[in-house]
C-alpha cells in the first residue's frame, strides 16, 4: 500500500485530535485512570437546566432550549455500601437551590440513587452544578455520578451526558 502525503497529514491529525481529547478528558481513559479506593469524596457534577443556542438577539439574549437532568449515583463497589451524605444542587450564579439528600442515603454495593432536575425547573441555569458528598466505614471503589440530559421533540432530540469531577480536598 503507497502512503501518500495527505494520508500521513491525516493519520497525524487524527492522532493529534485523539491525544487532545484524551488529555482534556473527553474519551474513556482519562477518568478511570484516577480511581483509587477511598472512604469518602466531594465529587462536582457540572449540569445545564437549559441549554444556549444560536445568535445573540437585540437585547443581548440568546434563544435557550431546556432540558431535564437524570443525576445518576452508582455504587461501583461489588462487596461495600458507601453513605451518600448530600447531593447540593447550585445555579450558575453559584447560589445554593436546594439538598436532594434529606437525610444520608445508603447505597448497597452495585446500587444507584437518581434525582431528576425537570425541564421546567430552569433556576438553576446553563452553569448549573451539583456537589456530591459521600463516605464509606472503609475504603471503596469511588461511585460513578454522571447527568443525562434530554430534550425530545417530535422532530429531534437533544440527548448527553456529564461527568463528576473530585473537588481536592
Amino acid at each position: 500500500m503507497i502512503f501518500t502525503r495527505s494520508v500521513f497529514a491525516s493519520l497525524r491529525f487524527s492522532l493529534l485530535l485523539a491525544l487532545l481529547l484524551v488529555s482534556a478528558g473527553l474519551l474513556p481513559g482519562r477518568a478511570m485512570a484516577q480511581r483509587t479506593l477511598s472512604s469518602g469524596q466531594h465529587l462536582y457534577l457540572p449540569i445545564y437546566a437549559y441549554i444556549q443556542y444560536g445568535d445573540v438577539d437585540k437585547s443581548g439574549v440568546a434563544s435557550r432550549n431546556p432540558v431535564s437532568a437524570l443525576i445518576s449515583i452508582h455504587n461501583t463497589d461489588l462487596d461495600r455500601p458507601l453513605k451518600l451524605l448530600a447531593a447540593r444542587y447550585y445555579s450558575t450564579e453559584g447560589k445554593f437551590l436546594r439538598n436532594f439528600v434529606s437525610s444520608p442515603q445508603i447505597l448497597k454495593p452495585m446500587e444507584t440513587l437518581e434525582f431528576l432536575v425537570e425541564r421546567r425547573d430552569v433556576v438553576g441555569g446553563s452553569g448549573a452544578n451539583f456537589v456530591i458528598q459521600w463516605e464509606a466505614a472503609v475504603p471503596v471503589s469511588p461511585p460513578l455520578v454522571q447527568a443525562l440530559h434530554v430534550e425530545l421533540q417530535l422532530h429531534r432530540a437533544i440527548v448527553f451526558t456529564t461527568d463528576a469531577v473530585l473537588i481536592p480536598r
